[in-house]
Parts: structure tokens; C-alpha cells; sequence
């Protein structure tokens, strides 16, 4: 087991587990974290439309297991088909910030 000896906040428990922001394996973790979030987000908004998976593919215009694929975190996005899955298909926009 790790030794999280000093660790006062999750940033720096991040760089310990992960290592400082730039390095690959850091970097790995940011790609899932983020697919993650994304994931639950589409989750989320397709079942406040009271849809299903395939409902949801066939109004976007994409395949039932794509959809599948991205609520469950697998898979590499489309940034194209993202926009369209959430503005077309769940009638949401959807923003990004960069930092």
C-alpha cells in the first residue's frame, strides 16, 4: 500500500498516484477521467428524455452499441458525433471550456 504520508489536497494525491499534469500516465488518467464524466453526462440527459439507447441512436443518426460504448466509457469519441448525439438527438447544447 501506498504511503500518503503529507497529502493535504487532491491535487497533490493526483501527482503521487498519477504524477505531475504532462506526463503519460497522468495524462492517461485526465483522457479516462474526462471520457468518464462524459459518459455519466450522456447517461443522464438520455434517461431525463425518457429514451432509450436505441431511441437515442436512431434520432442522432449513430448505431445503438456506439451509444453503449460511450455510456460506458469505451471507445474513443467523435467530437462531430457528440455534438450531434447531445444537440440533435437529446435537444441540449453542449459548451466546452478550456483551460
Amino acid at each position: 500500500m501506498e504511503n500518503y504520508t503529507g497529502i493535504s489536497n487532491f491535487g497533490a494525491l493526483l501527482d503521487k498516484k498519477y504524477g505531475k499534469i504532462g506526463t503519460q500516465k497522468r495524462n492517461i488518467f485526465e483522457e479516462n477521467a474526462h471520457m468518464f464524466v462524459i459518459s455519466e453526462m450522456l447517461k443522464k440527459a438520455r434517461k431525463e428524455a425518457n429514451m432509450t439507447q436505441e431511441q437515442l441512436a436512431e434520432k442522432a443518426g449513430t448505431k445503438k452499441s456506439y451509444i453503449s460504448k460511450l455510456e460506458n466509457a469505451k471507445g474513443n469519441i467523435n467530437l462531430s458525433t457528440l455534438i450531434r448525439i447531445f444537440e440533435t438527438g437529446l435537444n441540449r447544447k453542449i459548451g466546452f471550456t478550456l483551460q
